[in-house]
């Protein structure tokens, strides 16, 4: 099996970038082949522009960076994400990955009756998502559930991508130490 992990944080030394590593160190002890990626290490753009509406439009080709992150993805079995909760979603860099990756043509398409067909049903994806707030937190004012609607279902189901795991590391009380074997455990299981 191929595994992708995108990541993204702005600081070198995380947390989430200890369970992204921990991640890639997991899949690779399963005889896996594990590439990552790391959007704002690399430098990935994403704004969403005239280059980008116009292949969406199919009125241009796919820009040559998006096309790149989408054969990245072709080539794997699994696709983790793996950030953090930015006012309760992800960061605009992985939101604009998204964006700007996950196109109609690619990653669905309308049929000649108006109804959308999914087209990424191959691929299975693990959500990490590590937040400051606590679980209490997010039930309380459901942003846990908005973030399942959201993402979960309303990015990856659209595209037919099954949801494997969907992680909230609690940042009140997860333990940091513990919290990268713990996560790639949780991941793993579901790799073998």
């Amino acid at each position: 099996m191929h595994i992708l992990v995108v990541m993204t944080h702005p600081a070198g030394p995380s947390l989430t970038r200890s369970i992204a590593s921990a991640i890639v160190d997991a899949g690779a002890a399963l005889g896996h082949t594990v590439e990552l990626v790391d959007l704002v290490a690399e430098g990935f753009d994403p704004v969403f522009g005239p280059a980008d509406h116009a292949a969406f439009a199919a009125a241009g080709p796919t820009p040559p960076d998006v096309r790149r992150e989408q054969q990245r993805i072709d080539r794997a079995d699994h696709l983790v994400l793996v950030h953090p909760v930015y006012w309760w979603s992800m960061p605009a860099v992985l939101k604009g990955w998204i964006d700007r990756v996950f196109v109609s043509g690619w990653a669905f398409e309308e049929d000649a009756d108006g109804g959308i067909v999914k087209k990424l049903g191959r691929l299975n994806v693990h959500l990490i998502a590590l937040t400051g707030a606590s679980a209490a937190t997010y039930a309380r004012h459901g942003y846990r559930d908005a973030m399942r609607a959201q993402i979960d279902h309303g990015i990856f189901d659209f595209c037919g991508a099954p949801v494997v795991t969907s992680e909230l590391v609690d940042g009140q009380k997860e333990d940091f130490a513990s919290a990268p074997s713990r996560v790639a455990s949780l991941v793993g299981c579901h790799l073998a």
